[in-house]
């Protein structure tokens, strides 16, 4: 069973649409999937799939209302598709104890599929981490944003460092040094983790080997949705620059997804794209990301060169040119058809302008407390 679990450093860059689409195509693949809302205490992925409300889910299961873990796994009407929901109306779901995390664990990796695809909540708790390093091949979502591509690298910042731990192991000297780094808020910070394993490997040799071990194992998958233009996804380099050079891990790039506002019309309908719109640009998207994980199945453990990885990154950018060209045919479509107004098409570009000077003070403000902070770090 491949585990693909799916995050995001921050909310609203559209996790969970890429979850249940992705399972959805990955079904109709001829993969036998689960699809599994781990977005504990904001858990709302049966309305993306458009299924009823839940009666039962894993809130109901870890407070022992519903039996066995075999009760809250859903048939849906999508082919080869089941779904686990996750209650988001219990209350304190979202902090679940560690012996909870556990025994969900252990379930779901007892669950019969090809393919177990967990949707798990933003942001960096334990608990996310936790279930993200349950494969060592997780998808982070990402959009063009600067405060999505920051809050994608500091998500894998924090997976990192939980790695790490999980392998130093308590009372190793090693451990010890990872600890005193953290009281000293400043000092892990700025520790780059090459410097922090050279220092590991000076004081304690058997557990920087295991560390070694398992980082090499960490490969990280991104993709980068909303993009409004193909210069869009060069915003992913960053993202691998930092990880390469802070984190000691370098990522694949899994592929890029338009904006596209027929997905808000899908999501009003409860209908996953993919199936309200099959042939739009973004369902084609989704297909594609479909296809290559079943392609990579039997490389699965073997570790990219960096050749493959530079490949992927360099066929992401083509994909985001092509997927550009079809997306503008399409509104050429529409014109001449006169399903799309003149008036409409103006209105649309209005209201991306709209969102690009916000996306462009949002940035100005981010460089300003950059700069400001820079300057304090030098006063002190």
């Amino acid at each position: 069973m491949r585990i693909v679990p799916i995050a995001s450093g921050k909310g609203g860059v559209g996790k969970s649409m890429v979850a249940a689409n992705l399972s959805i195509a990955l079904g109709q693949a001829g993969k036998r999937v689960v699809l599994a809302d781990l977005d504990l205490g904001a858990s709302n992925l049966h309305l993306i799939l458009g299924v009823p409300p839940p009666k039962a889910g894993i809130g109901t299961f870890l407070s022992g209302a519903a039996g066995k873990f075999e009760n809250v796994i859903l048939d849906t009407d999508y082919e080869n598709l089941r779904f686990v929901p996750g209650d988001a109306e219990i209350p304190g779901l979202a902090n679940i104890k560690p012996n909870q995390k556990n025994m969900l664990v252990k379930r779901l990796l007892s669950v019969d599929a090809d393919y177990l695809v967990l949707d798990l909540g933003a942001g960096t708790s334990s608990n996310i981490l936790d279930f993200f390093l349950m494969s060592s091949q997780g998808i982070v979502v990402t959009a063009p944003a600067l405060t999505a591509t920051l809050n994608a690298y500091l998500f894998l910042k924090n997976a990192v460092f939980r790695l790490l731990y999980g392998a130093f192991g308590q009372r190793s000297k090693a451990f010890e040094y990872l600890e005193a780094l953290r009281r000293d808020g400043a000092s892990l910070q700025k520790a780059y983790v090459p410097a922090i394993l050279d220092e590991v490997k000076k004081i304690d040799p058997e557990r920087w080997a295991v560390a070694i071990d398992r980082m090499s194992r960490f490969r990280p998958r991104l993709v980068m949705n909303m993009l409004e233009d193909p210069k869009d996804a060069d915003k992913a380099q960053k993202i691998r620059r930092s990880c390469k050079e802070y984190l000691n891990i370098d990522l694949e790039h899994l592929g890029v997804l338009y904006r596209d506002e027929l997905q808000d019309i899908a999501l009003g309908s409860r209908i996953p794209i993919i199936r309200y719109k099959p042939q739009s640009v973004l369902s084609q998207a989704v297909y594609r990301t479909a296809d290559k994980l079943v392609s990579m199945e039997g490389e699965a453990d073997a570790p990219l060169s960096i050749a493959e990885l530079d490949g992927s990154f360099q066929t992401a950018g083509l994909e985001a040119e092509t997927d550009f060209g079809a997306k503008m045919a399409y509104v050429e479509e529409l014109l001449s058809s006169g399903a799309l107004t003149t008036g409409d098409l103006v209105e649309t570009v209005r209201s991306q302008q709209f969102e690009i000077d916000k996306l462009r003070r949002e940035n100005q403000f981010l460089k300003y407390k950059l700069a400001r902070a820079i300057g304090q770090g030098f006063s002190g």
